[in-house]
């Protein structure tokens, strides 16, 4: 990855930060005299992720034990943590498929999570992309974005509707991003599974969320496939919002390494056991005893 590349990561998030308070506050450093629009959503306060005392028990034990974790609004955190530590729960819990016992969720400063639906969540801006890739192995890469846009999806709009010109555009850039510019008409069932990972994750990217949650995105990848899904990541920082769940302690360096100081978490039976750089989470003692390994 050149470092031209990881700069160009770190600058484009700052922007978007900085674009998004600008444009959540109208100028002002404080909320207080804005109206918030019922559903909409509120970065003011900077992060788009509140999770807060989180706790979900399935029959008598704790997934989740008072889990709290707070996601700013372009950063790219990386969840790290032995099988068994919440982690999928967690992410299940903000896209709506588990209720917890307790706790509060929040999407921005305003959108409770917890009152919403899957869908709703999805509709929210929340995407989320799970360990195996799914796609539409019958179709072509091309057809499989196509189907994945932000449109009526009405079995008569979507037999008699035609492809604007921005959103042919909307597809070439995507298609560009994930590295499938060149595979855009060969049936999906016949792309490699790190291509089929990408695809995946294009599909995600057709609905605009501004928040995505990615399961062991690398899993089963080539040492290249790695690489490339780190540039890809790095490239979507900052105009998104990226949890990304992942036991490959390469892959998180490659994620962090732009920026020594970015956040890793460590989540451990259902709670935050360690929060901070990558060095600072591999030397703490506690993170090596239950994870690392001695």
């Amino acid at each position: 990855m050149t470092p031209e590349l990881l700069e160009a990561g770190a600058r484009v998030r700052q922007a978007y930060v900085e674009r998004e308070q600008e444009r959540f506050s109208g100028g002002r450093t404080a909320s207080y005299g804005r109206v918030v629009q019922p559903g909409e959503l509120d970065l003011t306060h900077g992060a788009i992720l509140y999770l807060d005392d989180i706790t979900v028990s399935f029959d008598g034990f704790k997934a989740l034990d008072a889990l709290s974790l707070s996601i700013d609004a372009g950063e790219l955190r990386c969840i790290i943590g032995p099988n068994g530590a919440g982690k999928t729960t967690m992410m299940d819990v903000i896209t709506g498929k588990t209720r917890p016992d307790a706790g509060r969720a929040h999407f921005g400063s305003t959108i409770d999570l917890l009152r919403l639906r899957e869908s709703e969540v999805a509709r929210a801006g929340i995407g989320r992309k799970f360990q195996k890739p799914s796609v539409f192995e019958h179709l072509t890469v091309f057809e499989n974005l196509e189907l994945a846009l932000k449109a009526d999806r009405r079995v008569r709009a979507s037999v008699f509707s035609r492809l604007s010109g921005a959103q042919l555009d909307r597809i070439g850039e995507v298609l560009t991003l994930i590295h499938l510019k060149d595979q855009a008409e060969r049936t999906a069932g016949l792309l490699s599974h790190g291509q089929k990972q990408w695809l995946e994750i294009g599909m995600l990217l057709m609905q605009d969320p501004r928040l995505l949650l990615l399961d062991e995105p690398v899993a089963g990848m080539t040492d290249e496939e790695t690489e490339r899904t780190a540039e890809l990541f790095l490239s979507l920082e900052g105009e998104h919002s990226l949890v990304v769940v992942e036991h490959d302690m390469k892959f998180i360096h490659e994620l962090t390494r732009d920026n020594p100081k970015k956040k890793v978490t460590v989540l451990h039976e259902g709670s935050v056991l360690a929060e901070g750089s990558l060095a600072e989470v591999q030397a703490n003692d506690k993170v090596v005893e239950v994870y690392l390994g001695r």
